[in-house]
C-alpha cells in the first residue's frame, strides 16, 4: 500500500463544547501521543480520517502533517458512534522511529490448502502472532500462503519469513494451522 497522508491542525480549546464546534464544522478532534507519554492536541478532517481509517490496519503507519511538520503514527484508538455513523474522536500513536515496538497482529491465509482438496479439514490453531520490530518495518498484514499443505502436514511459526528487521516472538514450534484427516 502507498504511504498514506493526512493532515491535521493543532489546537488549544477543549472540552465538550469545543469538541462540537469541531464536529459541526466537519472535524474530528484528535490527539497524538509520542514514545515519551507527551501529547498533542490536533484535529483532522472527518470525511479525510474516514476514507483513510476505513481502509487501513492497526499496523499501518500515516504520515500526519500537523502544522506542516510531518510524523509517522499509528491510529492508536478511535471512539465511533454507531448510532449516527460518525467518528468521535481520534488517537494517534508515534512510536521512536529507532526503538523496536512489539505487536499482536492477526494472521490472514490464502489459498485452498491440497488436503482440504483431497478431503482433509483445516485446522486453524493461533489466530495471532507477536513480533517486534521498528515502526518502518512493522508489515501491514501478514498473509500465508496455505496451498502446498497436505494431509498430515502443519505450517508452524518456523515456517513463516515476515523479511529482515522483524522477529517473531511466538514460540517457533507453534503450529499455526494444520490438516486433518476427514473421517
Amino acid at each position: 500500500m502507498d504511504k498514506v497522508t493526512l493532515e491535521a491542525k493543532s489546537r488549544k480549546d477543549t472540552g465538550k463544547k469545543a469538541a462540537k464546534l469541531l464536529r459541526a464544522a466537519g472535524r474530528i478532534p484528535a490527539i497524538v501521543y509520542n514514545s515519551e507519554g507527551k501529547s498533542t492536541m490536533v484535529d483532522v478532517d472527518s470525511t479525510e480520517f474516514n476514507k483513510v481509517w476505513r481502509t487501513i490496519t492497526a499496523t499501518t503507519m500515516l504520515t500526519l502533517n500537523v502544522d506542516g511538520a510531518a510524523h509517522n503514527v499509528f491510529i492508536k484508538d478511535v471512539e465511533y458512534n454507531i448510532r449516527e455513523d460518525k467518528v468521535l474522536h481520534a488517537d494517534f500513536w508515534e512510536p521512536a522511529a529507532d526503538k523496536e515496538i512489539v505487536l499482536k497482529m492477526k494472521l490472514l491465509y490464502s489459498g485452498t490448502p491440497a488436503g482440504v482438496l483431497k478431503g482433509g479439514f483445516l485446522l486453524k490453531h493461533v489466530p495471532e502472532v507477536t513480533i517486534k520490530a521498528k515502526p518502518g518495518d512493522v508489515p501491514e498484514r501478514i498473509v500465508l500462503d496455505i496451498s502446498k499443505i497436505n494431509i498430515g502436514e502443519k505450517l508452524c511459526v518456523k515456517d513463516m519469513n515476515l523479511g529482515n528487521g522483524v522477529t517473531i516472538l511466538t514460540p517457533a514450534e507453534t503450529s499455526l494451522v494444520s490438516i486433518s484427516a476427514g473421517r
